[in-house]
């Protein structure tokens, strides 16, 4: 169950338990075949793996539109039972060193949004930023922004460094100018110098972790690969997600 849905079988039914205490008796309503437990298990199943609304409805023995109906009611729910065990900026130490940098989450390229392209990436999605700790441990995701938008200005959205150091914190090329210790930009023209380039070979070897903590976190493949569902669903579900890695990985 765990390669299946991302936790284990106490902890999907510490969830529903939760979900049973802290949510109103009127919002708690899911498909009477499948559960509560089982549509938990089902909407976890598509958070993890992305797969197919058909593929769980047959491995489920249901219709798709039930399977629908279970992630549309299922994953609002777990976002609310979770909210708590999510980081803010302001929980972020203010002389604590971090490693941050900006990912896309990419979704299918929806006509009349062209607020989702990244010509990064070169495909649509949205963005978030994620600080963690030179160890690896993930300390902070920001809510989600349009595609379009470069990590810098992500970053100055999110006000996560308003009354922080970031003279401590690394990253990459995209946020020189704020103050962080990012690699030296060739100048143009020009080529860098010996200890330049010794420089910014350590800073990238620092900053492999926080590659491995953003791929660590795009284990839930929908994250990782094309969101299906309506985009109006899209940040809510990232919202979801953040919740789940959080909590799983406390």
């Amino acid at each position: 169950m765990k390669n299946t849905t991302g936790l284990m079988r106490d902890e999907i039914d510490d969830l529903c338990a939760m979900i049973r205490a802290d949510i109103p008796k009127s919002q708690q309503t899911w498909p009477p075949i499948l559960g509560l437990f089982g549509s938990v298990v089902v909407a976890l199943t598509y958070l993890r793996r992305n797969r197919c609304q058909a593929e769980i409805a047959e491995a489920q023995g249901v219709s798709q539109a039930t399977i629908s109906r279970a992630i549309t009611r299922i994953t609002p729910l777990i976002e609310a039972v979770l909210r708590a065990v999510v980081p803010t900026a302001d929980d972020l130490d203010a002389k604590t060193p971090y490693l941050v940098d900006g990912t896309l989450l990419p979704c299918w390229s929806w006509h009349g949004h062209p607020e989702l392209f990244s010509g990064k990436h070169k495909t649509t999605g949205m963005n978030v930023q994620v600080a963690a700790t030179l160890s690896g441990r993930v300390q902070w995701i920001s809510d989600a922004i349009d595609g379009s938008r470069h990590d810098v200005a992500c970053l100055d959205d999110s006000g996560v460094l308003t009354g922080m150091e970031p003279g401590q914190w690394i990253a990459d090329k995209g946020y020189i100018g704020r103050g962080l210790i990012t690699p030296t930009r060739k100048p143009i023209g020009g080529n860098l110098g010996d200890s330049e380039k010794e420089f910014n070979r350590q800073v990238n070897q620092i900053r492999a972790t926080i590659e491995r903590v953003i791929a660590h976190f795009k284990n839930w493949r929908i994250m990782h690969t094309d969101y299906r569902r309506p985009l109006d669903t899209f940040a809510a579900t990232i919202s979801t997600v953040i919740a789940l890695h959080f909590w799983a990985t406390a």
